[in-house]
């Protein structure tokens, strides 16, 4: 596999930098992660921007303009040949003097080929727990995922697929998805609040009547009553969850509308990269 950093192609297993960077002493970097569907990259501009922001919000200078950054993309996709993947890409805060400071970034942007939830997947839907949790500065994305990987010893212990953050009883996000939920009233509502704006919800919530969307705080008393529940995520598009704490959401299946969903998205999905 071919990765790129700073200013070169190299084989991945070769990709080196130095332990001096912030990313490695102090887990200071941004990030992003996108998918590419025959090998084309999904909506990539929405996660160059956002890519561009988390590094900004994070005082660092990128090595490369939007531009650039999407042509070297395209490049590494070509190179590796792969149809279904992911690409990751992260903007350390570089070789800092004094172990603090951010100084010039290292750039780092790897492939690996990926599998989606299949129907079934999604038609049985996941069980999550929650935790008392809210992200360091939750609008940036940053390669700081340490209570997401401290808790997968917890969700083994529970049998469960995947964590809730909440704190002072307001729900927010998941580690690596955000959550939607489907009110009795055939409400959708997402929180807007203290979470990091994905791609995949802000797709969902472009394509969804404006209407019947809502973007507030939700309790998680209000959560506990939902009709149907579902979270949304690059590599998950929209996936239904099915309990919660060990209850059930609803009647425990995947919601219709929340299926309705899914299969609108993933005509959009068609749709745009026809388009692209």
């Amino acid at each position: 596999m071919i990765a790129f950093v700073n200013d070169r192609f190299i084989e991945e297993e070769k990709a080196t930098i130095q332990i001096g960077d912030l990313s490695i002493q102090r887990g200071y970097a941004a990030f992003d992660f996108f998918r590419t569907v025959n090998k084309k990259p999904l909506f990539i501009n929405d996660h160059i921007d956002r890519f561009f922001q988390s590094a900004a919000m994070l005082l660092i200078e990128p090595l490369h303009t939007k531009n650039e950054l999407k042509d070297i993309i395209l490049q590494l996709i070509a190179k590796n040949n792969i149809e279904t993947s992911g690409v990751r890409m992260i903007l350390t805060g570089g070789y800092s003097a004094d172990g603090y400071s951010v100084s010039k970034p290292n750039l780092l942007i790897t492939q690996q080929a990926i599998q989606l939830p299949g129907v079934e997947k999604v038609n049985a839907g996941i069980k999550i727990i929650t935790e008392e949790y809210s992200r360091d500065l939750p609008a940036i994305k940053s390669t700081n995922y340490l209570m997401g990987v401290w808790l997968q010893q917890k969700l083994k212990e529970k049998k469960a697929d995947d964590v809730l953050y909440m704190y002072n009883g307001i729900i927010s996000e998941l580690p690596r998805a955000n959550i939607f939920i489907i009110t009795a009233e055939d409400k959708i509502v997402t929180p807007f609040n203290h979470i990091l704006l994905g791609v995949t919800r802000k797709n969902l919530l472009e394509m969804g009547s404006p209407g019947n969307i809502e973007e507030r705080d939700i309790s998680y008393e209000e959560f506990k009553r939902a009709k149907e529940v579902f979270m949304t995520s690059t590599t998950k598009r929209i996936l239904p969850i099915t309990q919660i704490n060990g209850m059930p959401v609803g009647n425990g299946k995947a919601g219709s509308l929340t299926m309705a969903l899914y299969y609108n998205f993933l005509e959009m999905e068609e749709s745009w990269l026809a388009a692209n």
